[in-house]
């Protein structure tokens, strides 16, 4: 914060407030602390909602919703763990497939339970989601034949 203020960045000074209000506004709501993985999951959903909002810009034809919005999530971003390189996010999705013994796409849940927590922060849970679904639809392609 105090980077951003002596540098005169607007966009970096305005989402850090809004992102220590809206870790503030959870603590106070759960009036508990939280941890680490908590916070990481709430700049995740920040993200996620800026997605949106860029999509939405995009369809109103508001170029500057849009810039406003990408630079905000790359702030954001900035916060966050370094994301998981994608070959390294299916070795842990297929370690997590053959640990709980999936077969097919209806064992989604056990898989993501497993798997979810050795990624938390490092790749967004829809991507890990996307990942597993696939894999599992493969695998159960490959077992009915």
């Amino acid at each position: 914060m105090k980077e951003a203020m002596k540098s005169g960045d607007e966009v970096r000074k305005r989402t850090t407030r809004m992102a220590l209000a809206n870790i503030k506004q959870v603590e106070v709501d759960k009036q508990t602390a939280l941890d680490d993985a908590a916070v990481i999951s709430l700049l995740q959903k920040e993200i996620k909602n800026r997605r949106e909002a860029v999509e939405e810009a995009k369809k109103a034809n508001r170029a500057d919703l849009v810039a406003d919005n990408e630079a905000e999530i790359k702030v954001i971003e900035s916060f966050l763990p370094k994301a998981m390189p994608a070959e390294e996010l299916r070795t842990l999705a297929q370690a997590a497939i053959a640990e709980v013994g999936a077969a097919s796409p209806a064992d989604m849940g056990k898989v993501m339970k497993a798997l979810l927590p050795r990624v938390a922060g490092r790749a967004a849970g829809d991507q890990v989601s996307a990942l597993v679904k696939e894999l599992l639809t493969k695998q159960d392609v490959s077992l009915n034949r």
